[in-house]
């Protein structure tokens, strides 16, 4: 196998949610941000849609420690989404928020020596109220009990009709903060959860490539075939992906590269090189010079990973034309990774889609 210019391919798969807990410092998708810095939190204006202006869903997070910095020792960016179907506009970033957390190896929050796996640790919760639902800032409180805290209106209502209607007494605050914990499943609120693990892409020579390219078509058309049968691809995404499988006609190269680099490892979501280059699916809305803003310390930001349009397959969303859904997600961080203390810094997402003639 030949080198691959240092890109780590991410594949989700499920765990024991303990070692999803921010003190194991885990790359995830879905369920709840295991927040770095435990305090304080970003602000729920932060993570408003932009156009409709409800709370935006966790999606990923990936730890990423920045060695260059000692300030970033422990370093992790988040990405949240809108789940509203009518946010999610072609080529458009608007529904979308990158976070950026990080901390020196001596802080206030965790050990500088790893986390045991059967240990705890310390939590957001034991520094401000979280929403029992998303585990955002819990700024409002259930007016019956004052036990569960939420993030908005409308995670109070999922909390309401998923079981908190029935032990909501002013006078059993135990038994109703015990229905809000952490194994509580909100799916109209909260992404399934899995942990990210990576590995390094490995690019076969062309003595390696035995099976022709009709072939591995033919097996990449059976993949997807699969992931239907088994129910895992409800979405919009993997029609488009079943589509680019079978279709050849009218593809733009840079597509067809796109087709070709991934078909050996068909179920990575996520492709991470630090100051890489992203693998476009089209040749259309591709940024050019000035598109990607600086950071605001001055410095400008650099492509740090993307997320795949193969994670649609894994996030239970809605059918063909009622889903959210993209090509590929890529996000540019500040080169420096400039000093933010023990805040949460917004970076900049590109988002790019399948053209029309590549679906």
């Amino acid at each position: 196998m030949v080198d691959s210019n240092n890109v780590e391919l991410g594949f989700v798969e499920k765990t024991d949610s303990h070692l999803l807990c921010s003190f194991h410092f885990p790359s995830k998708v879905g369920g709840k941000p295991a927040w770095l810095s435990l305090s304080p939190l970003p602000s729920n204006k932060d993570l408003e849609c932009s156009k409709c202006g409800k709370i935006l869903s966790f999606l990923m997070q990936v730890y990423s420690p920045f060695e260059e910095s000692p300030k970033a020792f422990h370093r992790a960016l988040f990405v949240f989404v809108c789940r509203n179907v009518v946010c999610c506009s072609k080529n458009k970033n608007d529904n979308f928020c990158v976070l950026r957390s990080q901390l020196p190896r001596d802080n206030e929050f965790y050990s500088p020596e790893p986390p045991k796996e059967e240990a705890d640790g310390p939590s957001a919760k034991s520094f401000q109220d979280l929403c029992v639902v998303c585990e955002l800032r819990g700024s409002k409180r259930c007016a019956r009990c004052q036990s569960a805290t939420y993030c908005s209106k409308e995670h109070q209502e999922a909390d309401w009709k998923t079981g908190h209607k029935a032990v909501c007494k002013s006078n059993l605050q135990t038994t109703a903060t015990e229905t809000t914990s952490k194994t509580k499943v909100y799916p109209a609120c909260n992404f399934p959860e899995y942990e990210l693990i990576t590995e390094p892409e490995t690019l076969a020579t062309d003595s390696e490539k035995e099976k022709s390219e009709e072939d591995k078509l033919e097996e990449y058309e059976e993949f997807m075939k699969s992931k239907a049968a088994e129910s895992v691809l409800p979405d919009s995404a993997a029609k488009d992906l079943e589509k680019m499988a079978i279709s050849e006609n009218s593809q733009d190269q840079v597509f067809m590269k796109f087709k070709e680099r991934i078909q050996d490892e068909q179920e990575q979501v996520l492709r991470y090189q630090r100051n890489g280059k992203p693998l476009w699916v089209s040749e259309s809305h591709i940024p050019e010079d000035g598109d990607i803003p600086n950071c605001s310390c001055g410095l400008p930001r650099k492509f740090e990973f993307q997320i795949m349009p193969q994670l649609l397959t894994y996030l239970e969303v809605d059918s063909l034309g009622d889903s959210i859904d993209w090509g590929t997600l890529c996000v540019y961080t500040c080169s420096g990774s400039c000093d933010i203390g023990n805040s949460y810094h917004k970076e900049f997402l590109w988002k790019q889609d399948f053209s029309d003639s590549n679906i």
